[in-house]
């Protein structure tokens, strides 16, 4: 006689294995089910804090270093004419005109013949101005806003000065030079233009 009684499930489970159903079900189960999203080539969303996308048919992260990414690197192929850039000179010209050397030369030699080159070189120049006045006013609002509660001198003793300067003031008086910089610059700008 049997000590243990079979329940439903153990007859089921001898059930499948005497039909050759070896890896069905013998009891049914109730739980969680993941809802299942079918994405297409381009689409972005976001799953568990991270943006997704998927590039070319593959799942791929999308993070905030990407654009800087592109800007930085500089491609195998030249986006104008196609060819490789292997010149030395491809690099420092990628940067500036997002071309190649040849391309640029190029470029440069139509606007002599035209006789816009004066022109577009001082317009080059007035814009390495104005990122110079953006990197400068950046320098002195961190140079403004540094703490100046002490120093260490050259001997490792902490010295505490009295006194300090205006922040808000330096501030303001920094942006305003820079602002008015900027707008000079870009006077300059629309009278060459015009």
């Amino acid at each position: 006689m049997l000590k243990k009684e079979f329940k439903r499930k153990d007859v089921d489970r001898a059930r499948n294995l005497l039909t050759g159903k070896s890896g069905a079900s013998s009891e049914t189960q109730v739980g969680y089910k993941k809802k299942r999203v079918d994405y297409k080539e381009g689409d972005v969303w976001v799953e568990n804090k991270k943006t997704w996308t998927i590039k070319d048919g593959i799942k791929q992260t999308i993070s905030k270093m990407d654009a800087i990414k592109k800007e930085i690197f500089m491609p195998l192929c030249c986006p104008k004419c196609g060819k490789v850039m292997k010149c030395q000179l491809d690099k420092p010209n990628y940067k500036v005109h997002k071309t190649c050397f040849n391309c640029v030369v190029e470029f440069e030699g139509k606007l002599k013949l035209q006789g816009k080159y004066d022109d577009y070189i001082k317009n080059l120049q007035l814009k390495n101005q104005l990122t110079i006045i953006d990197e400068m006013e950046n320098m002195f609002l961190d140079l403004a806003n540094q703490s100046n509660k002490g120093y260490i001198s050259e001997h490792g003793e902490l010295e505490r000065w009295k006194g300090g300067i205006d922040k808000e003031k330096i501030t303001e008086d920094i942006t305003k030079a820079a602002q008015t910089a900027r707008k000079n610059i870009q006077k300059e700008v629309t009278n060459k233009e015009d």
